[in-house]
Order: C-alpha cells, then sequence, then structure tokens
C-alpha cells in the first residue's frame, strides 16, 4: 500500500485506485484505463467487460473528496463518487500491480486463502513463523497416526484422531474429527464433530454441527450450526 500512496501523491490524484487481474471479471468492478493510468469508467459487475483488470477494493481519496461526500447519506462511492469524478475531469488514478489478492467471499475462496497462508504461497505478519503441510493452535491434539496435509489449519483444541485424513481445510476451534473420517477442501465450524467414517469434501459444517457416522457430504453442502445429521442419513455414492 505504501507504493501505491507514493504514486497517489506524486501524480497528484483525486483517488487511486489499486487493481488487479482476474480471469473472471464479470464478477467484480472494471476498471478500465487509458496508457497513463488514468482510469476512464468504472463499470460494475458488467456482463461484457473491457479488460480483467478489476477494483482490487483499496482506495487513497485526497480529502477533498471525503469531504465532498455527503455525510449522513449512505453513498456508493463505486457507483456515485468514482464515476461522478471521472465525469468531471478530475484524476482517477489506476494503481496495477500483480500482488497477492484473492476475494474471499466464498467459502471455497476462503479456504485457498488459509491455504495459501499456511503454505507460505504468500508471506503474512500473522504467521511469521516456518511454514509446512499444516498449522495446528494452541492445545490441538493431531494423532500420529492422522494425515493432515494440504495448508490445513487446524484450531485450537481441536482434535484429529488416529486414521483420519484432512487435506487442504479449516478445522474451527474445540472440534472433533474422528477416526477413519475424510475431510478435504472444507470448513469445520466451532466444536462441530464429523464421526467415523464420514466423508467432507467441498462442505461447509456449521459450529456446533455434528455429521453422524457414515455420511458422504460433497459438492457445496452447507450443514448449518447445530444440527445433527444421523447415521448415513446424506449419501452421494453409488454403494446405497
Amino acid at each position: 500500500i505504501g507504493d501505491q500512496v507514493r504514486t497517489h501523491c506524486a501524480r497528484g490524484a483525486a483517488v487511486t485506485l489499486h487493481l488487479t487481474e482476474v480471469d473472471d471479471p464479470t464478477r467484480f468492478g472494471c476498471v478500465p484505463t487509458d496508457e497513463s493510468g488514468r482510469v476512464t469508467a468504472f463499470l460494475e459487475k458488467t456482463p461484457n467487460p473491457v479488460t480483467n483488470r478489476i477494483n482490487a477494493g483499496c482506495y487513497v481519496f485526497t480529502r477533498s473528496v471525503i469531504d465532498s461526500i455527503p455525510r449522513g447519506e449512505v453513498v456508493s462511492v463505486e457507483r456515485e463518487t468514482f464515476p461522478g469524478l471521472i465525469e468531471s475531469g478530475e484524476l482517477v488514478l489506476g494503481y496495477a500491480d500483480r500482488t497477492y489478492w484473492l476475494d474471499v467471499g466464498t467459502p471455497a475462496a476462503f479456504v485457498k486463502g488459509s491455504r495459501d497462508l499456511v503454505l507460505g504461497r504468500l508471506d503474512s505478519p500473522a504467521l511469521p513463523g516456518p511454514h509446512g503441510e499444516h498449522l495446528a493452535l494452541e492445545g490441538a491434539r493431531v494423532s500420529a497416526e492422522a494425515k493432515v496435509e494440504g495448508g490445513t489449519a487446524v484450531g485450537a483444541r481441536a482434535v484429529v484422531e488416529a486414521g483420519a485424513s484432512v487435506v487442504g481445510s479449516i478445522l474451527g476451534d474445540d472440534c472433533v474429527v474422528e477416526a477413519g473420517a475424510t475431510v478435504t477442501d472444507s470448513v469445520v465450524g466451532k466444536g462441530a464433530r464429523v464421526c467415523a467414517g464420514t466423508v467432507v469434501r467441498d462442505a461447509v459444517i456449521g459450529d456446533g454441527a455434528v455429521v453422524g457416522p457414515g455420511n458422504e457430504l460433497q459438492g457445496g453442502v452447507r450443514i448449518w450450526p447445530g444440527v445433527e445429521l444421523p447415521e448415513r442419513a446424506l449419501r452421494y455414492s453409488s454403494d446405497v
């Protein structure tokens, strides 16, 4: 952000927007610029984007711009302030770089962000120590006979029993993954329990929920907090 601030001051911009390139710009605010970096339009989630550079959500404002925003009113800077500045000829600058950026607005993206931190794919003062296949917080108990890898984060006092497999997932504080259970690319909430023989893949288990033995959850399944799923209540495989 320091370089963005310096660029903003050096160019005398009204606002400087952090821009990043994504594979699917239709999900974000699309921000085309000219050769000098001046923003020429601000297109909120357009179905036909003219560029793959999108608004990364970090803004540097000149004080006078902030002062011009009406107090006591709900104002969208993306839909009102920025287009108004562009229309009036003010310099709205795009600051583009290739630093790590991720929108964590979906469970899958949230899991990816956590996984990348644990594996050391990006540096963060939140994890100053050595990186590895998993991160276990204070009081967590991971059996030496369990497989916990792929950038898994294990919450405080969580338990992973012998024979369990947890890959690329987030385990909340005080949760339990019983022997023989498999958890992949998923979130298991605080105090939740994944019972023996259960398979959880690309799913979210809410806080305090219990997934009984022999269940199979995958493909975006969500179990609400506090719900108790009986034994073998949900299966996707052709064995039943």
